[in-house]
Protein backbone atom coordinates (compact mmCIF):
# COMPACT_ATOMS: atom_id res chain seq x y z
CA UNK A 1 0.00 0.00 0.00
CA UNK A 2 1.11 3.96 -1.00
CA UNK A 3 2.69 4.96 2.14
CA UNK A 4 0.55 8.33 1.45
CA UNK A 5 -2.96 6.52 1.16
CA UNK A 6 -2.14 5.25 4.66
CA UNK A 7 -1.55 8.64 6.47
CA UNK A 8 -4.59 9.93 4.11
CA UNK A 9 -6.56 6.91 5.49
CA UNK A 10 -5.28 7.16 8.95
CA UNK A 11 -6.00 11.54 9.61
CA UNK A 12 -9.44 10.93 8.00
CA UNK A 13 -10.57 7.93 10.17
CA UNK A 14 -8.88 10.24 13.17
CA UNK A 15 -11.00 12.79 12.11
CA UNK A 16 -14.49 11.06 11.74
CA UNK A 17 -13.87 9.03 14.93
CA UNK A 18 -13.05 12.07 17.22
CA UNK A 19 -15.49 14.89 15.29
CA UNK A 20 -18.32 11.79 16.40
CA UNK A 21 -17.95 13.05 19.70
CA UNK A 22 -18.56 17.34 19.18
CA UNK A 23 -21.81 17.03 18.88
CA UNK A 24 -22.59 15.79 22.28
CA UNK A 25 -20.25 17.80 23.79
CA UNK A 26 -21.63 20.39 22.83
CA UNK A 27 -24.86 19.97 24.25
CA UNK A 28 -23.97 19.04 27.30
CA UNK A 29 -22.09 22.31 27.54
CA UNK A 30 -24.80 23.70 26.73
CA UNK A 31 -27.67 21.67 28.90
CA UNK A 32 -25.64 20.84 31.60
CA UNK A 33 -28.26 18.05 31.15
CA UNK A 34 -26.05 14.35 31.42
CA UNK A 35 -28.33 12.55 33.71
CA UNK A 36 -29.10 10.21 30.25
CA UNK A 37 -25.42 9.70 29.99
CA UNK A 38 -23.30 6.60 31.58
CA UNK A 39 -20.56 7.03 34.02
CA UNK A 40 -18.96 4.13 33.80
CA UNK A 41 -18.99 4.22 30.01
CA UNK A 42 -17.18 7.49 29.79
CA UNK A 43 -14.75 6.60 32.77
CA UNK A 44 -13.64 3.26 31.01
CA UNK A 45 -13.72 5.27 27.18
CA UNK A 46 -11.09 7.71 28.86
CA UNK A 47 -9.36 5.21 30.43
CA UNK A 48 -9.40 3.28 26.67
CA UNK A 49 -8.11 6.37 25.08
CA UNK A 50 -5.62 7.19 27.62
CA UNK A 51 -4.17 3.51 26.36
CA UNK A 52 -4.36 4.50 22.68
CA UNK A 53 -2.50 7.73 23.34
CA UNK A 54 0.30 5.64 25.34
CA UNK A 55 0.20 3.14 22.23
CA UNK A 56 0.02 5.49 19.42
CA UNK A 57 3.45 6.80 21.64
CA UNK A 58 4.68 3.76 21.45
CA UNK A 59 4.15 3.28 18.09
CA UNK A 60 5.27 6.61 16.97
CA UNK A 61 1.98 7.51 15.44
CA UNK A 62 1.07 11.25 15.40
CA UNK A 63 -2.67 10.95 14.35
CA UNK A 64 -3.27 7.82 16.70
CA UNK A 65 -1.62 10.50 19.81
CA UNK A 66 -3.50 13.93 18.23
CA UNK A 67 -7.04 12.39 17.46
CA UNK A 68 -7.00 10.20 20.88
CA UNK A 69 -6.07 13.46 22.67
CA UNK A 70 -9.10 15.68 21.10
CA UNK A 71 -10.89 12.71 21.95
CA UNK A 72 -9.86 12.09 25.66
CA UNK A 73 -10.84 16.05 26.02
CA UNK A 74 -13.87 16.07 24.46
CA UNK A 75 -15.19 12.99 26.56
CA UNK A 76 -13.27 14.13 29.91
CA UNK A 77 -15.32 17.75 29.71
CA UNK A 78 -18.68 15.44 29.48
CA UNK A 79 -17.19 13.18 32.46
CA UNK A 80 -16.47 16.06 33.89
CA UNK A 81 -20.00 16.95 33.66
CA UNK A 82 -21.26 14.28 34.60
CA UNK A 83 -19.47 13.96 37.84
CA UNK A 84 -20.61 17.58 38.60
CA UNK A 85 -24.16 16.64 38.05
CA UNK A 86 -24.04 13.74 40.49
CA UNK A 87 -22.73 16.19 43.25
CA UNK A 88 -25.39 18.50 42.67
CA UNK A 89 -28.50 16.04 43.20
CA UNK A 90 -27.17 14.52 46.71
Amino acid sequence: MNPIIGEILGYACGFCTTIAFLPQTIKSIRSRNVSGLSLSMYVIYCIGLIFWILYGVYLDSFQMVLFNGITLLFNSIILYLIIANMGRKK
